[in-house]
């Protein structure tokens, strides 16, 4: 259905009539002040997959070697975890030892556990402390409050979750039974903060995770203001698949002589199989359908531009019989919950999202993202395609191109 890698020659578009149905389902309807972004060129889209080899040395300890309480290494096991990550072997031992550090690392690398074990462990020792855990987005914030009650099964450690798209009041009835750990995002948590709700002047340890994903997300001044209100006596622990200048400048201001440690074996996308389905005049939707019928498209997520486009082409899907999601910020986060917990667990096969709402989701065993509507920037379309070819497996991007 798609075509090759060398479709791509000089002139060689020819004149088709396309129907209404070909434009993105994004578009303004009215036509008025219809915001086209400049197109990406599509060659950008088209490379195969890389044989990965990892720089990084193999991973030779237990949990067991770490300094780590026994009811921990007991929940890792149950959890199947007795090897580390890279990233968690490299970087246990200084955070435990109070260390600042910087982790370089990509999603879906096991750094949620390589941070969370040593606040487990610190709070253990001492449970009048708190923490603070900074996620960019809902979805990856309650993914790490799902990690940390898996984690802390059996131990008198409390949590609260400070994320929008839910009640405000009752976050604050939370916090007023004085949780040990606090997870959330910039936004609320500094609403809540402003309000007088969230005291942090017992917090003694806080993470930074996705940091570059955050300051993409224009973060960085609720952050700034977030890190003012801290002790000057705390760990800070910054995670991110990048470090930029706006990342070095975070980490120069607000870090105590942080470790630098990376676990980065090259760009994300060396494990997928990138091409373009070039429509040549063909029916858009017409042509994802037929690509979603083949067997081989076992787990796919679908990036559409805007929220009204993404919720369409949901629509459109599932009264075609196919299972689908969709998650954007329209929907309430109960609902883009449960719609990422049945796309995990497999009661659906197709998500759609926007580029926004798919931050931070971690789903292991995504076979195909397909790029419905092209993304603004190359570096959107490099975390996009970050969600296949994962653990090992190859995955497949496609994008559509006119």
């Amino acid at each position: 259905m798609y075509q090759q890698r060398n479709s791509f020659r000089s002139g060689s578009r020819g004149r088709h009539h396309r129907s209404n149905s070909n434009r993105s389902f994004g578009h303004n309807r009215s036509g008025r002040g219809r915001f086209q972004p400049k197109q990406l060129d599509p060659r950008l889209f088209i490379k195969p997959a890389d044989a990965v080899q990892s720089e990084v040395a193999p991973v030779t300890s237990t949990f067991s070697d770490f300094k780590l309480p026994k009811q921990l290494v007991t929940n890792l096991s149950s959890m199947g975890f007795d090897t580390p990550t890279p990233i968690q072997d490299q970087a246990l031992t200084p955070i435990l030892n109070g260390h600042d550090l910087i982790g370089l690392a990509d999603t879906g690398t096991g750094k949620t556990i390589a941070f969370v074990l040593p606040i487990l462990a610190k709070l253990i020792k001492d449970p009048a402390q708190n923490a603070l855990i900074i996620a960019p987005t809902r979805e990856l914030a309650v993914q790490i409050k799902d990690d940390i009650k898996a984690l802390s099964n059996g131990l008198p450690i409390k949590t609260v979750l400070l994320i929008g798209g839910t009640g405000i009041y009752r976050q604050i009835q939370e916090l007023k039974r004085n949780p040990h750990i606090f997870i959330g995002t910039p936004g609320r948590l500094k609403d809540l903060h402003e309000r007088g709700s969230l005291n942090l002047n017992n917090t003694h340890t806080i993470v930074l995770d996705e940091m570059d994903r955050m300051l993409d997300m224009g973060f960085v001044k609720d952050i700034t203001k977030l890190l003012s209100f801290l002790p000057k006596e705390r760990q800070t622990l910054l995670f991110s698949a990048t470090i930029d200048d706006r990342v070095e400048g975070i980490a120069h201001t607000f870090m105590n002589n942080p470790l630098k440690i990376s676990v980065k074996t090259g760009a994300t996308a060396q494990n997928v199989d990138q091409d373009v389905v070039r429509l040549s005049g063909s029916d858009k939707i017409s042509v994802l359908k037929e690509l979603l019928k083949q067997q081989r498209f076992q787990k796919v997520l679908i990036f559409g531009r805007t929220k009204y486009g993404v919720e369409k082409l949901s629509v459109t899907l599932s009264q075609n019989g196919f299972s689908v999601g969709a998650i954007h910020g329209n929907k309430r986060q109960s609902q883009r919950q449960r719609v990422l917990t049945d796309f995990k667990t497999n009661r659906i096969n197709i998500l759609v999202a926007t580029d926004v709402a798919a931050r931070g989701i971690d789903v292991k065993d995504i076979t195909h993202v397909i790029n419905y509507d092209q993304p603004d920037t190359y570096a959107d379309y490099i975390h996009r395609i970050g969600r296949t070819g994962r653990a090992g497996k190859t995955g497949q991007a496609l994008t559509f191109v006119e």
